[in-house]
């Protein structure tokens, strides 16, 4: 499968480099469609690789000491990821599962200095991202630490709509990819079965609409009310 350089140059990170950069990153590119539930790479193997994500979403897991799986981030499209290098780190910290069939590029983790030193956009990027990281992963300690389940629950879903929201025909949200409540718990370090309540009780109120690992918000201002504490 070949990648047209065009798909790269519409990509921030990539719309400044020449022609001929672009050409030189594509060579060294290995293409791969990952099939919804399917690993692009597992925590604690080796990084051998880097990636760019240009089509469809991921979830990054982690399965913490105690044995609890939790969902550290979701992968957009445009998004590096799996790049430990950058990390100081030799293993991936956590596993990449395709929430919906994707296609990623893939570099060898050796060829990330080289790449950094023909872009200088691309090691600032990874640091932005990796600040970025750091941002929602104390955003979401200080969540879990001081907030009550709804509250977590529902800036979840917030940031769901806002980083992969759709407009609905009738002003809502809907998440464009497979979320589930599973997923979501995972996302609040609480159970299935308080998301299920949660979500359920929402419906009710026409605050969300769920189906089959679908989820659209039908009221982004009330959820945003219990996001930030009120009653509703």
């Amino acid at each position: 499968m070949k990648v047209d350089r065009r798909i790269l140059k519409s990509l921030p990170l990539f719309d400044r480099m020449t022609d001929a950069d672009l050409d030189a990153m594509l060579e060294h590119a290995t293409p791969r469609r990952v099939s919804q539930g399917d690993a692009v790479f597992e925590q604690g193997a080796a990084a051998r690789s880097f990636y760019l994500l240009l089509h469809g979403r991921l979830k990054v897991t982690q399965v913490t000491q105690d044995g609890q799986q939790i969902i550290v981030r979701m992968v957009h499209p445009g998004d590096l990821f799996g790049f430990a290098m950058a990390l100081q780190r030799t293993d991936y910290p956590g596993t990449a599962i395709a929430a919906a069939e994707s296609l990623v590029l893939g570099w060898p983790t050796e060829m990330w200095s080289r790449f950094v030193e023909q872009n200088p956009r691309l090691a600032v990027t990874a640091m932005q991202t990796i600040g970025q990281r750091l941002e929602e992963a104390h955003t979401r300690i200080r969540e879990m630490s001081t907030e009550e389940v709804e509250r977590r629950v529902a800036h979840a879903v917030l940031r769901l709509s806002k980083q992969a929201g759709k407009p609905t025909s009738d002003a809502g949200i809907r998440i464009d990819f497979p979320i589930s409540r599973q997923d979501i718990a995972e996302m609040t370090g609480t159970t299935l079965h308080t998301v299920s309540r949660i979500l359920s009780a929402w419906e009710s109120k026409g605050i969300v609409e769920g189906g089959r690992q679908k989820l659209t918000v039908r009221d982004p201002q009330r959820l945003l009310a219990l996001a930030e504490g009120s009653r509703d």
